[in-house]
């Protein structure tokens, strides 16, 4: 494995698969833990950097993925970190962690594999549009070859144990990630997460827990493990998220059928402004992708493909834009910054 940058595009940004101009991208993590060392919480940083070389060590040797890029975020600085997190990547927990810790991320960025978070080990598969069932088939493959190297800590009676009690049982976190403009801009929103809320889900923002939304980016995902199959969780989570996608496309077709003025208008006004701005914050520029998003997927704007604009959302972050200068740079000149990029890949 290399230790080099991560490549500009992932394939969870190219729009592509099912209901993909609703849903974004279905990601499946699994926690898991290695028998006989202490959880994190209370292992040494020589324990730590024990399971760090152990783990990468039968990542390789498992063969799971052509020759995946390593990243050791011990020696990373702040901004690669934060870098991995906008990806998606990494979580937020593990660029903030200290001591030995990595990550083992697939070239196309599909698999990642999160080594000392909150766990010994978090296995991610995230993939374009809705594909929970072709992301779990993955990942389960992916758990199965590292389980023939790794003694698992898992037991009889409650299943893989875990850091956290709410992932103790199978350890799995299913989640979808939804841009759902017209029920957020019809303020109906709040309606469908409580109902998502009676079927034990839980409803995050863009990065996830404790995080809040943003261009109507929203994750729903299971909170419980413990006493269900994977399957049945990844079928639940399906169930709801399909009720989901129903729901915001009739909403978005009421607003064509009875608002096509507004809706074109408030298309249109962010395309304009995106286009021109001289000076854009990250937040004003996630609602206005978010306007045109919707639009290019409602076939509104037909000038700017569908891929360019996921990709922006991500680029535009802040720790992207100073990836791209190679160094760390103000608030004011990030605004700037982001701009110019924006008014080029539009053009």
């Amino acid at each position: 494995m290399k230790e080099h940058d991560i490549p500009t595009t992932g394939e969870w940004l190219c729009g592509e698969g099912p209901e993909s101009d609703i849903v974004i991208s279905s990601r499946i993590r699994l926690a898991r833990n290695i028998a006989g060392f202490s959880f994190l919480h209370g292992a040494s940083v020589e324990e730590r950097k024990r399971i760090n070389d152990l783990l990468r060590e039968k990542i390789h040797k498992a063969g799971i993925v052509d020759d995946p890029i390593y990243y050791d975020l011990e020696s990373a600085n702040a901004i690669e970190r934060a870098y991995l997190v906008e990806r998606h990547l990494i979580s937020r927990e593990l660029a903030e962690a200290q001591g030995p810790r990595s990550v083992a991320v697939a070239r196309d960025e599909s698999l990642s594999m999160m080594i000392n978070e909150e766990d010994h080990l978090r296995i991610q598969v995230l993939q374009s549009g809705f594909r929970l069932w072709e992301a779990w088939q993955r990942i389960s493959e992916v758990d199965d070859k590292l389980a023939e190297l790794v003694d698992y800590a898992f037991s009889p009676q409650y299943g893989y144990l875990t850091a956290c009690p709410t992932n103790v049982g199978t350890g799995i976190r299913v989640s979808v990630m939804m841009h759902l403009p017209a029920l957020e801009w019809t303020k109906q929103l709040r309606k469908v997460f409580k109902a998502v809320n009676k079927m034990n889900l839980a409803v995050r923002g863009l990065y996830g827990e404790g995080t809040q939304a943003s261009g109507d980016f929203y994750q729903v995902s299971n909170q419980i493990t413990l006493g269900k199959s994977e399957q049945e969780i990844v079928g639940t989570v399906e169930s709801v998220v399909r009720q989901i996608i129903h729901y915001e496309r009739k909403v978005r077709q009421a607003l064509i059928t009875d608002s096509r003025g507004n809706l074109e208008d408030r298309v249109w006004r962010a395309y304009g402004m995106l286009k021109n701005a001289r000076i854009i914050s990250s937040d004003e520029t996630m609602d206005l992708l978010s306007s045109v998003r919707m639009g290019v997927n409602m076939g509104l704007i037909s000038d700017v493909s569908i891929d360019t604009v996921n990709e922006l959302f991500v680029q535009t972050q802040p720790a992207h834009l100073q990836k791209r200068e190679g160094r760390e740079i103000s608030t004011a000149d990030r605004d700037a910054a982001r701009a110019q990029l924006i008014r080029l890949r539009l053009q």
